[in-house]
């Protein structure tokens, strides 16, 4: 698949999920690099930044496509030799491409570590890396019980709690409101995340932010499970992530509605959880406090205020 099919994919969101985006999105640069034949190394260059540009133009408002481009293209520049260019960025996509393969693994053994024998967790969604921590501390012999909420409207718990009892786990279904009801039999909450902001709250299934409530009241340990490239760079600028409204007939049908004519569903598929009611954030890295957010945007992702104007100059109007 080259690089326009991809593009296509990604902005058609045929290709969807935070981790298949970013590496369809670096995948796609590798073979552009391998295809082109540049006549100079500054053309070699500027053929690789215009790819680029093309592929964060598909979804702007994604968090992993900048944060995968932006690390197989740091320290490229126009010095050197076309074969040294192409070589650097070879290396940092399969360096990339692996890391993001593996990180659900990693995000599991590392969560393990904070889970005890005998926890009741509870659980939102379908996270694979909310997940990845419950099975590695079940296969590492510890008794674990869950909670595992349906997820209204679309009912994603239900691949929840099908994995959970493939496992052989002990799992409870609830109902999302049943939260409170059931959160001081809880031990521990593990979720996972579409989006870290720099200030470290977290953009998660809707829900999510009502159930770090009430186990912030109980006094519930809460943590979130996120592969680093989850953590959103633009959010280095204050802009706030757009929260989508899905449409109205996953929760009324329409003929329903056609009989309600003063009534209109609103349906957001996020909410934000600040950051006061998450006491960590593990990641494929190691486990922080949401006030390392920046760092892990700064440090590991390797942006800065300065290649964050330059990645982004382009207007996603056009």
């Amino acid at each position: 698949m080259n690089l326009d099919e991809t593009a296509q994919k990604i902005k058609s969101m045929e290709i969807r999920g935070a981790g298949r985006i970013a590496r369809a999105a670096v995948e796609a640069l590798k073979d552009y690099a391998q295809t082109i034949k540049p006549s100079t190394s500054v053309e070699f260059y500027s053929l690789i930044n215009s790819a680029a540009m093309k592929l964060l133009a598909t979804r702007p408002t994604a968090v992993s496509l900048p944060n995968a481009i932006h690390f197989i293209l740091t320290h490229l520049s126009e010095d050197g030799t076309i074969d040294v260019q192409r070589t650097h960025l070879l290396e940092r996509a399969d360096v990339f491409l692996y890391e993001s393969k593996h990180a659900v693994e990693r995000i599991g053994e590392i969560g393990s570590k904070n889970i005890s024998d005998g926890d009741v967790i509870l659980t939102h969604c379908n996270s694979e890396a909310a997940l990845a921590c419950i099975l590695a501390a079940f296969n590492d012999g510890k008794r674990v019980e869950v909670f595992a909420t349906e997820v209204r409207p679309r009912n994603q718990g239900l691949i929840t709690i099908k994995t959970l009892n493939d496992a052989g786990i002990t799992t409870n279904y609830i109902v999302d409101s049943a939260v409170r009801y059931f959160i001081n039999d809880v031990d521990i909450v593990i979720v996972g995340a579409d989006a870290v902001t720099v200030n470290g709250a977290v953009v998660n299934k809707i829900g999510t932010a009502q159930i770090a409530l009430a186990a912030h009241e109980a006094r519930t340990s809460f943590i979130v499970a996120a592969e680093t490239y989850k953590f959103a760079p633009r959010t280095l600028l204050g802009e706030q992530i757009s929260i989508e409204e899905r449409e109205s007939w996953e929760i009324l049908s329409e003929s329903l509605l056609r009989s309600l004519p003063n009534v209109r569903v609103r349906n957001p598929v996020f909410d934000v959880t600040p950051p006061s009611y998450i006491d960590l954030i593990v990641t494929e890295k190691g486990a922080f406090p949401p006030s390392l957010a920046y760092i892990i945007i700064k440090e590991y992702l390797g942006w800065s205020i300065d290649e964050f104007h330059k990645t982004f100059q382009i207007d996603y109007r056009e």
